[in-house]
Parts: C-alpha cells; sequence; structure tokens
C-alpha cells in the first residue's frame, strides 16, 4: 500500500515538472490570431467579472429596494393621516419641579 502512494506521488511530480519545464515553441502566431486570442480572453474576462459583480450586488440592490419601498410606505401613510386630520398628536411637557409634581 505505501508503494503504491510513494508511486502515486511519483507520477503527480514528474506530470507536475513536465508540465512546468518550457520548451521551444516552434510556432508563429500571426497578428490576426493573437489580436483574435486577445479578444477571446478579454470577453471572457469581463464576463467573469461581470457575473460576479451582479451576483455580489443583488443582495445590495434587494436592500436598497426595500428600504426605498419602507421610506415611500412611511411618507404615504404620513400624508394619508395629515389629509383626513389624523395626525399624531405632538408631545406637550409641562414644567415639574424639583419634587417630581407639577406646579398648580
Amino acid at each position: 500500500m505505501g508503494s503504491n502512494n510513494a508511486f502515486n506521488y511519483s507520477l503527480a511530480a514528474a506530470i507536475v515538472a513536465l508540465t512546468i519545464i518550457p520548451e521551444a515553441a516552434f510556432a508563429y502566431v500571426g497578428p490576426g490570431a493573437g489580436i483574435s486570442a486577445l479578444g477571446a480572453l478579454w470577453g471572457l474576462i469581463l464576463g467573469v467579472v461581470t457575473a460576479l459583480g451582479i451576483v455580489l450586488f443583488w443582495p445590495i440592490r434587494m436592500m436598497l429596494r426595500k428600504r426605498k419601498a419602507a421610506a415611500e410606505a412611511r411618507q404615504e401613510m404620513a400624508a394619508t393621516s395629515a389629509a383626513i386630520g389624523d395626525a399624531p398628536a405632538k408631545e406637550t411637557t409641562v414644567a415639574k419641579d424639583d419634587s417630581g409634581q407639577s406646579p398648580s
């Protein structure tokens, strides 16, 4: 069992080493193919960034919509209650002396 794990690690190390070691690639990439590849790469990167931005901004957008709806509902309720004369009474303060009783 131990030799099997050692073989797997050796094989994985060999694969990694062979993929990391640079080899000369005798190939020509013309300007048209290079620009096309760069355009595709930029499209892919922008697509991923846009998708992540939408996913991350979605909860913030919902929170802002709920806040706006609540503010509009409060404003509408205040306008309705003021229109029918059912506005909340203003608090009046009564002066009290040191003993906590209202002066008569």
